[in-house]
């Protein structure tokens, strides 16, 4: 998920986690309304129904027309469906795990220990460190060349304590090393280890 789709779902949630707002929604699923009648409906100032709704034009959840002096909303089905579909995705974000080319095992490692594509932890048993290290070495073309910031970007991107990581991928030698520690690489396979 890119950071622009987070910010637009965590945009939604703020804005949907008003009460009056989500009865507003409730009212447009039905058809289109004047702030007027939704204001009298929900007991409310129209003043605060006109904000209620300007915040849910920000998400463009609902749609406007003029008639005269009066404003008609309605419900934005289509941007719903696609907030919603977005949420689908958040949701199936780390099915790719079932994907990978490894046993079952193995797979079951990631799932536990990945959400999001970010790991949730470091494992502490060698075992399953040992996947989550293989997994990520997987993030880096065999036999290219990378300056250490370059391999501390890549590995931020899936826990924090980076340099730890890139340490036992150096350790493990699923990473190599240039004397002085300025450049890695993924061993290729007529590398010798």
């Amino acid at each position: 998920m890119s950071q622009e789709q987070l910010r637009v779902l965590v945009q939604f949630f703020k804005v949907m986690a008003d009460e009056s707002r989500l009865k507003i929604v409730g009212l447009l699923s039905t058809g289109e309304r004047s702030v007027g009648e939704m204001a009298e409906l929900l007991g409310l100032q129209e003043p605060t129904v006109s904000h209620h709704l300007g915040r849910l034009r920000e998400l463009d959840l609902v749609e406007v027309r003029a008639e005269g002096n009066t404003r008609y909303y309605w419900l934005n089905r289509r941007q719903l469906e696609a907030l919603s579909r977005q949420l689908v995705r958040v949701d199936e974000a780390d099915s790719w795990v079932g994907e990978l080319n490894m046993g079952e095992a193995e797979r079951k490692i990631l799932a536990d220990y990945i959400a999001n594509g970010r790991l949730k932890q470091i494992p502490s048993k060698q075992k399953k460190l040992l996947v989550i290290l293989r997994w990520l070495a997987g993030q880096f073309e065999p036999g290219k060349q990378y300056a250490e910031s370059e391999v501390n970007d890549v590995l931020r991107r899936y826990h924090e304590d980076y340099a730890y990581l890139r340490r036992e991928l150096v350790d493990f030698h699923l990473l190599k090393r240039e004397g002085g520690g300025g450049l890695y690489w993924r061993p290729t396979s007529q590398d010798t280890p």
